[in-house]
C-alpha cells in the first residue's frame, strides 16, 4: 500500500518538547535568533530547550527586524517569531566563525507570518557560501518551513546568504549551527540535506536539546499497521551518533507478525540520492526458543549480506557507505524477518538524508582577508559587498576582478 511520508514534513513550532533533563554543554553552539533587537534581552535562555540564543545584530551588516503578526505569536516558539528581512540589494549574508574541517548541522528557519500586512508569502534562495542550497517557497506554508544540512566547512567562516529573485523580499527567522564529531555521518561525496527524522512511538513528544546532545530533532512516529513495544530499562547510546535516550525505549514492530515492517515515500525526483541511519535496539526481554533476526530490503534488494540481530538494551546503527536511488516506483524500505526468526522486525528511529553537492569552492582565504581588510581600513560599505567577494560570478563584488577556472579550485581577486 501507497503510504506518504508527507506529514512528516509540515515544520513543527508548538509541539511539546519531551521532558528536560540535565543541561548540556553548549560549547560551539551558534543559535541565533534573527531579528531580535541587540538591546532586547539578549542573550537569552530559551524556556523550552535551555538553548542560549543572541541576537544576530553582529552577525549581518544588512536587513531590516521584523515580527510576525500578533495574532500569531503563539504559534511559534521564541526564537522564531522574530525576523529579519531584506528589502535592499540581490544577496544579504551571515557571516560565521566555525571549526574548519568539522561535521555541523547547520539549521535555518523561516516564518513569514505575514510580518509585513500584506499576506505576501515570500519566494528566495538560500546558499551556502557561493553554492545553492535550497529555494524557500512560503506559499501555504502558514508555519513556515525549515532546512536542515549535516555539512563540513572548508574555511573557518561560513557564510548564508539569502538570495533575491523575485518581487518577494527574502527573510529569516533563526540561524542554528552545531558542531558535531566527524566520525559519524560520513559520506561518498557531499553533504547531507535532512529529508526526515523519526523515532517510533505512539507519544506525541518531540525531542531534540538537551534530550539530543546535537540537537538533532526528532518527530515521533507511527503507522496504524504497527504495534508498539517499550521498556522501562535504560537503553545504552555507546556508538558515535550519541542518540538521545528519550527516543530509545520504544520501537515498531509490524502487528501482522508474517508481514514486513516497511516504510515508503514519493522521491522529488527518480534520480535522488538518499543515505538512510538505521537504529536498532533489542528492547524486550526475549525466552530461550526466541528470536529477532531480519533483513533489511531496499526496493526489494536485501542491503546488508549479513541479517540484523539486535543488541539487547544497546542501539547499533546501520548506515550504506555509497547513496541508494529509488528510480520510477518510488522508495520502499522494509524489514523482513528471516525463515529462523521466531519474531517480527523491530525499528527504533530513522533518519533519510538527499545528498546535496556544493561543488564551487570558496575564493582564496588569504585574498579575501586582504580585501576585508581594505573594506575595514577605508570605510568601504556597499551593499553588494557581502557573500564570497568572486562567486557566483552574478554575484561579484563591485569594482573586483578574480581569476575563475575550475570550480574545485578557489579562485583568486586579480585587481581592485
Amino acid at each position: 500500500m501507497e503510504r506518504s511520508l508527507a506529514l512528516l514534513l509540515p515544520l513543527i513550532i508548538t509541539l511539546a518538547i519531551i521532558h528536560i533533563v540535565q543541561a548540556q554543554s553548549q560549547q560551539g553552539f551558534i543559535s541565533l535568533d534573527c531579528g531580535l533587537p541587540a538591546n532586547e534581552l539578549s542573550p537569552y535562555k530559551d524556556l523550552n530547550t535551555g538553548i542560549q540564543y543572541s541576537s544576530d545584530a553582529t552577525f549581518i551588516q544588512s536587513g531590516n527586524t521584523g515580527k510576525v503578526q500578533a495574532n500569531m505569536v503563539d504559534r511559534f516558539l521564541k526564537p522564531y517569531s522574530t525576523l529579519r528581512y531584506f528589502p535592499d540589494g540581490i544577496r544579504n549574508c551571515y557571516n560565521l566563525n566555525v571549526e574548519k574541517g568539522r561535521n555541523h548541522l547547520i539549521r535555518a528557519w523561516f516564518m513569514y507570518g505575514n510580518y509585513d500586512g500584506r499576506d505576501n508569502s515570500p519566494r528566495f534562495d538560500l546558499y551556502l557560501g557561493p553554492n545553492p542550497w535550497a529555494t524557500i517557497d512560503l506559499h501555504k506554508l502558514e508555519n513556515g518551513t525549515r532546512e536542515e544540512i549535516i555539512h563540513i566547512p572548508t574555511s573557518n567562516k561560513l557564510q548564508i546568504c539569502l538570495v533575491k529573485t523575485g518581487e518577494t523580499t527574502p527573510m529569516i527567522s533563526a540561524l542554528e549551527i552545531r558542531p558535531m564529531g566527524n566520525d559519524s555521518y560520513i559520506t561518498e561525496s557531499g553533504s547531507l540535506k535532512l529529508f526526515f527524522r523519526i523515532y517510533l512511538t505512539e507519544s506525541k513528544n518531540y525531542i531534540r536539546y538537551p534530550n539530543d546532545v546535537y540537537d538533532r530533532q526528532w518527530i515521533a512516529f507511527f503507522w496504524r499497521e504497527w504495534t508498539q513495544i517499550s521498556t522501562t530499562s535504560d537503553v545504552g547510546t555507546s556508538n558515535s551518533y550519541e542518540l538521545p535516550k528519550a527516543a530509545l525505549p520504544s520501537a515498531a514492530i509490524p502487528t501482522n507478525a508474517s508481514v514486513p515492517l516497511a516504510i515508503e515515500w514519493t522521491p522529488p525526483n527518480p534520480n535522488t540520492q538518499y543515505y538512510l541511519y538505521r537504529h536498532f535496539a533489542e528492547i524486550q526481554d526475549l525466552q530461550k526458543n526466541e528470536t529477532r533476526e531480519f533483513n533489511m530490503l531496499w526496493n526489494g534488494d536485501v542491503m546488508s549480506s549479513d541479517p540484523v540481530i539486535p543488541n539487547k538494551l544497546e542501539i547499533s546503527t546501520f548506515y550504506s557507505k555509497s547513496p541508494r536511488t529509488c528510480g520510477e516506483g518510488g522508495c520502499n524500505f522494509q524489514l523482513k524477518r528471516t525463515n529462523r526468526s521466531t519474531l517480527p522486525p523491530l525499528l527504533n528511529a530513522l533518519e533519510v538524508f538527499t545528498v546535496i553537492q556544493f561543488p564551487q569552492s570558496e575564493t582564496n582565504e588569504t585574498d579575501v582577508a586582504a580585501i576585508r581588510n581594505i573594506e575595514a581600513t577605508y570605510g568601504l560599505s556597499r551593499i553588494n559587498w557581502q557573500g564570497d567577494p568572486c562567486v557566483p560570478q552574478q554575484f561579484r563584488w563591485d569594482a573586483l576582478n578574480c581569476s575563475n577556472t575550475d570550480p574545485s579550485t578557489p579562485p583568486r581577486i586579480t585587481s581592485l
